[in-house]
C-alpha cells in the first residue's frame, strides 16, 4: 500500500487527504494548526501537529518513510519553499508542491518540487471554459495545446455511431473514453456531475443519452465541437 504525507490541511490539503484515504491509501496529515489536525484524524492514518519548517519535527513524524509528500501552502511562500527543501534532503523521490505564481513554481522546482500545481488557476480555466463553452463539463489543459474535454451527448448526437459522427476528420479532435452521468449534486464548490466510466469507444458505438464523451484536442477545436453538440 503506497504512503502519502500532505503538509498544510488547508482546503486543498484536506481535499487531498480526503481523495486519497477514500482510495484506501496510507495517509500522514501534518499542521501546525491543531484544529485542522483534529479535523483530519478520523479520516487519515495519522493526524500530526507539528511546525512544518522544523527539520527535527518532520522526521520524528516519520515523513522519511512516504513515498511521495504533498505541500499544500500556497499563501505562506518562504514556509512552502522551506519545507519542500527539507523534503528533498529527507530522501523524498516525489513532492508535489503547491504555488500561487511562476515565479514561486520555479523556485519550488529549483529546491526540489517533481511537480508543481496551480489550484487556483486551474480552477479559473475550468470555470472560465465552462462559461464559454457551457456544454464542457470538465476542462484539463494538458499542455503543448492539447487539451482534455468532457462533453454530454446531445441533440443529433444521439443515436448516432462513433463512426458516422467523423470527430476526428470533421472537429479534429480524438475521443478516448465514453463515460456515464450517473446524477448530478450540490455540494459547496457548486453542482458536480457524478459519472463512471462506461467503456472504451469503438466506432460502432451508438450514443445514447447522458453518455459522456471524453476527447484531446486543440482548444478551438473542442470549443467548435462543443457548439454542434446541441
Amino acid at each position: 500500500m503506497r504512503q502519502f504525507a500532505v503538509i498544510g490541511l488547508g482546503r486543498f490539503g484536506f481535499k487531498v487527504t480526503e481523495v486519497l484515504s477514500a482510495k484506501g491509501a496510507q495517509v500522514l496529515a501534518i499542521d501546525k494548526n491543531l484544529g485542522l489536525v483534529d479535523k483530519a484524524r478520523d479520516i487519515v492514518t495519522e493526524a500530526v501537529q507539528l511546525e512544518c519548517t522544523d527539520e527535527e519535527a518532520l522526521k520524528e513524524s516519520g515523513i522519511e518513510g512516504v513515498d511521495a509528500a504533498v505541500v499544500s501552502i500556497g499563501e505562506d511562500v518562504e514556509s512552502s519553499i522551506l519545507i519542500t527543501t527539507l523534503l528533498k534532503n529527507l530522501g523524498i523521490k516525489e513532492i508535489i508542491a503547491r504555488a500561487g505564481t511562476r515565479l514561486h513554481a520555479q523556485i519550488l522546482k529549483e529546491v526540489g518540487a517533481t511537480r508543481v500545481v496551480f489550484p487556483e488557476e486551474d480552477m479559473g480555466l475550468r470555470v472560465a471554459n465552462s462559461i464559454f463553452a457551457p456544454g464542457v463539463l470538465d476542462y484539463v489543459d494538458l499542455g503543448a495545446d492539447y487539451n482534455l474535454a468532457e462533453i454530454e451527448a446531445k441533440g443529433d448526437f444521439i443515436g448516432k455511431s462513433i463512426r458516422e459522427l467523423h470527430l476526428k476528420s470533421k472537429y479534429c479532435v480524438n475521443i478516448i473514453m465514453i463515460m456515464k452521468k450517473i446524477k448530478e449534486t450540490a455540494g459547496e464548490e457548486g453542482e458536480f456531475t457524478e459519472r463512471e466510466i462506461k467503456e472504451l469507444p469503438t466506432p460502432d458505438y451508438v450514443l445514447g443519452k447522458k453518455d459522456i464523451l471524453v476527447v484531446v484536442g486543440d482548444s478551438k477545436d473542442i470549443e467548435d465541437l462543443e457548439k454542434h453538440i446541441k
